[in-house]
């Protein structure tokens, strides 16, 4: 007759405990952690592997390796299932390499009529191109892999970030000038706020900007408004007539937030002090006392 099956002790801290019971009572976490959390539990209150399986409804073999898991590994990783060994990578990391350093390049280099690649391209030209360059577990490439390879190193070759480029030598003067301006209106609003004053209209500091060649266009017909079960959007032709473009340049007073703007129809130096420039530094006005 066969001996009578010992109880395995399991310890645990109330730390554990405490996460144990957060686990049991959560209703985001996936069942199966719920399940082991409670059968941790129960096992706690009656080491028997038999009475924790009819208590939460699992076989008694599945309860087992539950607790020797957590006697192994501690309770919280006995939750998880253990990682599996899996199957052995075909594609080498030589071949990982090539995909990336292809991606890295734009497909208009390689003959293509694209400018970028993407995903379903850069499968193709590995699989025909692959096995040539000595990398034969690259024929069968599925699209899908090459998405993991590009997201293993954040590679995005099929977008285009823009970026601005600083050709000006000076920018830095010029960033810092800019920057102490601003600094001074910060002061100057700081001392008349702590004066209980409004700032002085003597110093007029003005942040201006342009924007030339803006289209003035026109409607060739009414547009048509909105209707419950016809038009749930204001309706509008398609076609337009031009009237040419005008040039709008503004500038905002920092101290007193006001806003100067003029609309010029044709864009000349009369118009702007510096034309050439998207982007001008804000300029300080002294009013002279007559």
């Amino acid at each position: 007759m066969a001996g009578r099956r010992k109880a395995i002790e399991l310890a645990m801290s109330e730390e554990d405990l405490a996460r144990l019971v957060s686990i049991t009572r959560s209703r985001t976490e996936p069942a199966s952690r719920v399940e082991r959390a409670r059968m941790l539990l129960v096992y706690r209150d009656e080491p028997s592997f038999f009475q924790v399986g009819r208590a939460v409804g699992a076989h008694h073999q599945t309860v087992q390796r539950c607790i020797e898991r957590a006697l192994a590994y501690g309770p919280m990783a006995a939750l998880d299932d253990c990682p599996r060994p899996g199957k052995e990578p075909t594609i080498t990391a030589e071949a990982k390499a090539w995909v990336v350093d292809l991606a890295c390049r734009k497909a208009k280099e390689l003959g293509y009529p694209h400018e970028l690649w993407t995903t379903r391209l850069l499968a193709r030209h590995a699989r025909e191109h692959g096995p040539a360059e000595g990398h034969a577990c690259l024929a069968k490439l599925a699209q899908g892999t090459v998405c993991k390879i590009l997201n293993e190193q954040e590679i995005k070759p099929h977008k285009v970030r823009y970026y601005l480029e600083r050709r000006d030598p000076e920018f830095r003067q010029k960033m810092t000038e800019g920057l102490c301006v601003y600094r001074e209106v910060k002061l100057i609003k700081a001392t008349a706020a702590a004066a209980k004053q409004k700032p002085s209209d003597a110093v007029a500091i003005v942040s201006y900007d342009e924007k030339p060649g803006i289209q003035a266009i026109a409607t060739t017909a009414p547009d048509l408004p909105l209707e419950p079960g016809r038009h749930a959007t204001l309706a509008r032709d398609h076609e337009y007539k031009r009237h040419g473009t005008v040039s709008l340049l503004a500038g905002i007073d920092l101290i007193t937030g006001q806003i100067h703007a003029l609309v010029k129809d044709r864009h000349r130096s009369a118009n702007s002090s510096n034309s050439s420039s998207s982007s001008t530094p804000p300029i300080r006005l002294t009013q002279r006392s007559s």
